[in-house]
């Protein structure tokens, strides 16, 4: 049972921050995307051909998670010709879910 104001203030600081973290969530729950986010990891930056070449998925395929990873700000992209190359971009995923985490922590574990 909450019992005060900021306990509610702090309830609804951590509500917030998951709503903002629920298209991350989602976007993170495919397991293709997993595995580009994991060779994205390992060689820093792909392009759709090479990420085809390490994943068993077709190129519209891969085009299609990368977009979407890219929608959520998990995967940026630059273009050197005619290619795309894509990276990982997480340093505002990783600050969302540390703040989330810390949300959690202080809403749940009030005194």
């Amino acid at each position: 049972m909450r019992k005060n104001h900021e306990s509610d203030e702090t309830l609804q600081e951590a509500v917030g921050l998951f709503q903002e973290a629920v298209p991350m969530f989602s976007v993170l729950a495919d397991a293709n995307r997993q595995q580009i986010l994991i060779e994205l990891a390992i060689h820093d930056r792909l392009n759709v051909g090479q990420l085809d070449e390490r994943i068993k998925l077709s190129r519209p395929a891969i085009s299609h998670h990368l977009k979407a990873l890219k929608n959520a700000g998990i995967v940026g992209s630059e273009k050197q010709g005619t290619e795309n190359f894509y990276f990982l971009t997480l340093q505002h995923s990783v600050n969302l879910m540390r703040q989330l985490a810390d949300a959690i922590e202080n809403s749940c574990f009030l005194k």
